[in-house]
């Protein structure tokens, strides 16, 4: 049995939780930044209520065997308002968040050899704060490693397919390959629909070309026919889903868009890429979040 808290409990955190809990071995703790009373999640084999002791306040969490981060990849000041507490006795920290720079971006609260990167695709969704849905099934791909096989072995008897793998790099770029696509749907709030436009359709290859070309550029083994196959997932996809960069725009939330296509400008100019899609959608997003910026 395992000491386990989860830092944001929303649609891929919540979801995580359930399938831990399924497993009936470990101890759960819940860390969120507004109080908790319950925890359902409606999964495809039924509803669980997740059993787990709920915390709403830094100073109050315990140390714990491991601490899973399922907060958005913006939020990392907040998630690690948690670490010092719940990392006292040196646990490890699993980053299950978008984008390829999961290490970087805690290595300034955590020793790098104790953050495992963790790439995650579930369909997933809030309903209500205490009530998710999850749409499909749990993937967890993690690097493979002493800590990466504990993480999994921490799903054992669940639903999860939790594996590791050899490059993890590459499976992170291909991710955000995929997820760099998607904000298209975010700036015109059109659903999956909108990709089998011939143009937009033009538009998401560009997007992901240039995605796989700093992917390249980084070390990620990427084929020269991904683009098509992301276009093509899109395509075929249900046509009224939506991403996360799309659903937190609607909502008026803040917006992953470094982590999914600032990312990739960024690197393009370290490594001399030119990005002029990602540029684009970027400045028109941040734009939209912040009038001023376009002023």
């Amino acid at each position: 049995m395992a000491r386990i808290a989860i830092v944001g409990v929303g649609a891929i955190g919540g979801v995580v939780a359930s399938l831990l809990y399924s497993t009936r071995k470990h101890e759960l703790f819940l860390c969120t930044r507004t109080p908790l009373s319950e925890l359902t999640v409606e999964t495809p084999d039924g509803r669980i209520c997740v059993d787990a002791t709920k915390c709403a306040n830094p100073s109050e969490a315990q140390p714990v065997d491991w601490v899973v981060v399922a907060t958005k990849a913006y939020d990392v000041a907040g998630a690690t308002q948690w670490l010092e507490k719940l990392c006292a006795n040196g646990g490890p920290v699993a980053v299950l968040q978008n984008g390829v720079e999961h290490r970087a971006r805690f290595a300034p609260y955590v020793p790098v050899d104790k953050i495992v990167p963790v790439i995650v695709d579930c369909a997933a969704e809030r309903k209500s704060p205490t009530l998710l849905a999850q749409r499909g099934p749990m993937n967890l791909k993690v690097h493979d490693g002493a800590l990466g096989s504990a993480f999994v072995n921490l799903f054992a008897g669940s639903k999860a397919d939790a594996t590791v793998v050899g490059d993890w790099q590459t499976v992170a770029w291909r991710k955000l390959c995929h997820n760099s696509a998607g904000v298209l749907s975010a700036l015109v709030l059109q659903p999956n629909s909108v990709m089998h436009g011939e143009a937009m359709g033009e538009a998401a290859l560009a997007i992901v070309r240039e995605c796989v070309a700093v992917g390249r550029a980084v070390g990620a083994k990427l084929d020269d026919d991904v683009p098509e196959a992301v276009l093509d997932a899109y395509r075929k996809a249900a046509p009224d889903g939506v991403n996360s960069l799309f659903a937190d725009r609607r909502a008026g939330k803040p917006m992953e868009i470094d982590a999914r296509n600032g990312v990739i400008v960024r690197l393009g100019k370290k490594y001399d890429i030119p990005t002029p899609a990602n540029s684009m959608a970027v400045a028109l997003l941040e734009a939209m979040v912040n009038p001023a910026q376009g002023a």
